[in-house]
């Protein structure tokens, strides 16, 4: 029974909405954003060249939902103006109200030329991001986006964060994934990368043992042969 309660949590969280879970400007948002907020949604690399060298403490305004001209520009795949922005000053590690960093912003929409700019840039991937106080390489795993886990595996994520689920990487990729190519492939990354696979969820289940459970079966063969090193 346990069991099967365990279950039936993983898939509500994986098919409802999780609390705290990335919020990207809406148009009435974009549409009332001025000064450095709109020159970042729009990728207009002079304007913030200007605005910011006039006002550098406009780096770090923030709108409504704490998003800060690197957020907005970001959702929005501005990379110019990241690029513009970070020579400004502007803080990449600046989390929004619902603790999301650019990097796992990035991660998340799968946007793996963003992410490759802004690790370039010096953002890191180590950052305790969202209300869960995962990585972005969690977030990402979860989603079965394996270049971006990648990405992240050699910007140097943390392998074995768990975090307030008391789940890691791979035990994400295994509960929340869907058993299929993506997340398999994800899992042999994590996997391969050295991550473990005996830290157990906070009822001592393995990702083996859950896998076995969603009768994922390749997942189980990659899970077995890590169990065996």
């Amino acid at each position: 029974m346990r069991f099967a309660g365990l279950m039936a949590a993983v898939l509500l969280i994986a098919t409802s909405p999780p609390v705290g879970a990335q919020v990207a400007p809406s148009a009435a948002e974009v549409a009332a954003y001025s000064g450095l907020q709109a020159a970042a949604h729009r990728g207009d690399v002079s304007a913030i060249q200007g605005l910011a060298a006039a006002n550098p403490a406009a780096l770090k305004t923030r709108d409504a939902h704490g998003r800060t001209p690197v957020h907005i520009a970001t959702f929005a795949r501005q990379r110019a103006a990241l690029s513009a922005l970070v020579r400004a000053g502007a803080d990449l590690s600046a989390l929004d109200h619902d603790r999301y960093d650019a990097v796992t912003i990035a991660a998340v929409a799968n946007d793996e030329d963003t992410l490759r700019l802004l690790l370039s840039l010096g953002a890191s991937a180590k950052l305790i991001t969202s209300r869960y106080d995962g990585t972005a390489l969690i977030a990402a795993a979860h989603l079965g986006h394996e270049s971006v886990v990648r990405q992240l595996i050699a910007a140097g994520a943390p392998l074995d964060h768990v975090n307030n689920l008391h789940w890691t990487a791979v035990i994400e990729a295994v509960v929340l994934g869907d058993g299929g190519p993506r997340h398999e492939a994800t899992l042999r990354a994590l996997l391969d990368a050295g991550a473990s696979a005996r830290i157990t969820d906070r009822e001592g289940r393995t990702p083996l043992t859950l896998a076995r459970a969603r009768g994922y079966h390749e997942m189980v063969k990659l899970l077995e042969r890590a169990d065996a090193r």
